[in-house]
């Protein structure tokens, strides 16, 4: 995309200097300004050549801030969307980058596959809402996320509960299913 042309271009700038005055700090902080990497290795291959190993960041939700749309990166970073993939989940709210990423990782480690949601709901106490791609609403307590999507997926998974539209785990020891 034009971003990385433009990118291209400025890491063509150091095709001029020699590697002995080349400073790395320049190179680093260039590399750090991409959203699109998530990690980077320099290796200086003497006498003439560096070599950029470069990983891309994963994309994992999209989000619309101030009117604009932006895909959050594993990276922690917004990457604003030109064009939407729209095998991501959308995310309602204005959380902190953290939080999401905080919450992806609690949905990584549940029986939850991270493909079959469709909407992610931040609401300003703290809490999420998680919307599968089957319509199925999961409401989160602010604490104990875990356990309360673990038993929200164990509901869901258990057969005399076929019907069931939205769960939730908000209220202290107690589940309400809504079907």
């Amino acid at each position: 995309a034009i971003e990385n042309k433009e990118f291209q271009k400025s890491l063509d700038l150091f095709k001029m200097e020699t590697l002995f005055h080349l400073d790395k700090l320049k190179v680093r902080e260039l590399l750090n300004s991409n959203n699109l990497i998530e990690e980077y290795v320099i290796s200086k291959r003497y006498p003439s050549s560096l070599e950029i190993k470069i990983i891309e960041t994963k994309l994992l939700a999209l989000l619309n801030r101030k009117g604009k749309n932006f895909y959050i990166g594993s990276n922690g970073k917004l990457i604003e969307a030109e064009d939407i993939v729209k095998n991501l989940p959308y995310l309602f709210g204005d959380p902190n980058i953290d939080e999401f990423l905080s919450l992806k990782i609690i949905i990584d480690n549940s029986k939850l596959d991270y493909k079959d949601v469709e909407n992610l709901f931040f609401f300003p106490s703290g809490r999420w809402d998680i919307e599968t791609s089957s319509g199925i609403l999961i409401k989160l307590p602010t604490d104990n996320i875990e356990r309360s999507l673990e038993l929200s997926l164990d509901l869901l998974n258990d057969k005399q509960f076929d019907n069931i539209k939205s769960i939730d785990s908000r209220p202290q020891n107690q589940v309400i299913i809504y079907e």
